[in-house]
């Protein structure tokens, strides 16, 4: 797979098919890698044929090849800086963005980050928090991803990720990276695949589409049967070519 680079950050990325651009960010948290073998579908192979797929390798994903500093004033910028940075070295104006996960707040960084280039979004098992569990990402991490991390990477001690993660995940609310002032004046087609875990509570996703003024939802459960789940599929690839590229 090819490898975009800039300074000490070097992202691995894999892009297939032709047509409008088709941004994936796959699920996993931090650890968002070009595959997604926990997820719902495999939105790559689903779409490749219609439109110009590109996904990558977040930075420091454990089991992924994209490395680069740990950020300790703006992690959630310094991932968005490596997605855009990442579609401007692949001449990508504008672009459709599908993200699972961690995807969720992702767009909505992007969104703010990238103002009009993003077409439609579509946000499968949305990231968000739980107010009755608003600490759970950065003790997930701090359990996960950091140990494992750290083990890879002999520069990086867990007080480094301690610091990283109180950044990122210390003071969240709603959608982690963007105010529901700024979710209910964003006029950017949305449609949400609600999840019900931990991690992507049911209630936070709703509240966001209810939220963002121009948005759907899709049918929920959608990920418990092959059925629902082609269903989903159907709605996701009806959404995309609804909207004018």
């Amino acid at each position: 797979m090819p490898f975009y680079e800039k300074g000490n950050v070097r992202i691995r990325y894999e892009e297939a098919g032709t047509g409008f651009p088709l941004f994936i960010i796959y699920g996993g948290g931090l650890n968002s890698k070009v595959t997604y073998a926990n997820g719902p579908f495999d939105a790559f192979a689903e779409f490749k044929s219609e439109y110009r797929c590109i996904t990558m390798d977040l930075r420091n994903a454990n089991g992924g090849q994209s490395t680069g500093p740990l950020d300790f004033d703006q992690p959630w910028n310094a991932h968005t800086s490596d997605q855009l940075g990442l579609l401007d070295h692949l001449g990508v104006d504008k672009f459709f963005v599908m993200g699972f996960c961690i995807g969720n707040p992702l767009i909505w960084n992007l969104l703010q980050r990238a103002p009009g280039r993003i077409v439609a979004a579509v946000s499968a098992q949305p990231s968000g928090v739980d107010p009755q569990k608003p600490n759970w990402f950065y003790h997930n991490n701090m359990k996960h991803w950091g140990p494992a991390l750290v083990a890879s990477r002999p520069e990086i001690t867990m007080d480094m990720v301690q610091k990283f993660l109180d950044k990122m995940y210390g003071n969240v609310d709603f959608v982690l990276t963007a105010t529901r002032d700024y979710v209910r004046n964003c006029h950017t087609p949305l449609l949400v695949l609600p999840d019900n875990t931990d991690a992507h509570p049911y209630a936070t996703a709703m509240e966001m589409a209810h939220t963002a003024p121009n948005s759907q939802v899709s049918l929920f459960p959608w990920k418990d049967t092959k059925e629902n789940v082609a269903l989903a599929v159907r709605h996701i690839r009806t959404f995309l070519k609804a909207h004018p590229m």
